[in-house]
């Protein structure tokens, strides 16, 4: 059978924002700190898609040879680079998008706190966790957001499975297995390989967040990991970490020498009730097994119909404008983002 036509499963979702809020009366001004993070070049072009709710002050870049590399790169073009001094003093500013190397994102992101601004701070959120606790308590201090840069959190394959969990369609949880990997190229190995984490602190935590906005804090982690590449070479690439609940067990996979990794990437949650799978993760491909007809989605396995995001960052952005003008609360709170890097930690066997 095809798949099922396109139903309203986003209503009270995170990605049902741009229908329902109010345009802005004017773009938030907001800055990036750093280049060098992964995904820092999508989240300055996904800021620039969004005129009517962000205004791009500039960004910081200490390094100029990177500032001349990148001065033609089609998401820096035309913005000035600034100084962190300059970019602090810019009337206005509300807002910082921190994208420097994993070491350095928790102290950036303690001096924007420290002057005010608001935080998207991406992951992992650094090698410390009380470092990363006093980052929060700060901004929590001062009533400013810090919003975790996990990318899955508004795909809208996630969004889906989240609801069906929320609603109870698959009963009690028993089984989730997830994986994530790429082939790693020797910049990725010589970067990642920075810390011992490897792979799953780079790139599986984003599957350790899913688990924990469905099952929250685990009661216990494990991490095993191999190193498969030459001799010298220190980067974790292929990596297992089971998270275990009362009733329930996780297991997350990250292999950095998967030559389709990309295309095998996947996340799976079965319960006493029915299964939701998603593989590809991104375009997000849904496949629903349901021990019973619910909500219009019939008993059996059925291919479900997802809306198309309108980019991979977009609808983080979307949520953290909303937030600062008081439209809504993040809704993944500090306690949440403590318990995933805790967890992400102990994974990757940092702690």
């Amino acid at each position: 059978m095809g798949p099922v036509p396109r139903r309203r499963f986003l209503a009270g979702s995170v990605l049902a924002l741009t229908a329902r809020a109010a345009p802005a009366p004017a773009p938030l001004r907001i800055g990036q700190i750093g280049t060098t993070h992964a995904h820092a070049a999508g989240k300055l072009a996904a800021l620039r898609r969004l005129p009517a709710h962000f205004e791009v002050v500039g960004v910081v870049e200490p390094d100029p040879a990177r500032r001349a590399a990148l001065s033609d790169h089609a998401a820096y073009r035309g913005l000035p680079w600034l100084t962190e001094e300059a970019l602090f003093a810019t009337p206005g500013l509300r807002a910082v998008a921190v994208e420097t190397v994993v070491e350095d994102l928790v102290p950036t992101a303690r001096r924007c706190v420290a002057a005010g601004l608001h935080v998207h701070l991406d992951k992992p959120a650094g090698p410390s966790l009380p470092a990363f606790r006093e980052l929060l308590a700060a901004a929590g201090a001062r009533g400013l957001t810090v919003q975790l840069g996990y990318m899955f959190r508004y795909n809208p394959g996630f969004v889906f499975l989240r609801r069906a969990v929320r609603e109870g369609w698959l009963g009690d949880i028993t089984e989730i297995s997830g994986g994530i990997g790429k082939l790693a190229d020797a910049a990725v190995r010589r970067d990642a390989g920075r810390f011992a984490g490897g792979g799953m602190f780079e790139l599986g935590c984003h599957l350790v967040d899913q688990v924990v906005s469905l099952l929250g804090p685990p009661a216990a982690v494990s991490g095993h990991s191999r190193r498969l590449g030459p001799p010298g070479d220190p980067f974790a690439d292929n990596q297992l970490a089971v998270l275990e609940y009362p009733r329930a067990l996780a297991t997350i996979r990250c292999n950095h020498t998967d030559p389709l990794g990309n295309e095998r990437r996947g996340f799976a949650v079965t319960g006493t009730r029915g299964t939701a799978e998603l593989r590809p993760l991104e375009p997000p491909r849904l496949r629903l097994g349901l021990a019973e007809a619910r909500e219009g989605y019939r008993r059996g396995f059925q291919e479900v119909e997802l809306p198309a995001a309108a980019g991979r960052y977009d609808g983080e952005f979307l949520d953290l404008a909303a937030v600062i003008r008081g439209e809504r609360s993040l809704a993944w709170d500090a306690a949440h983002d403590l318990a995933v890097h805790a967890a992400v930690l102990r994974a990757s066997g940092m702690t």
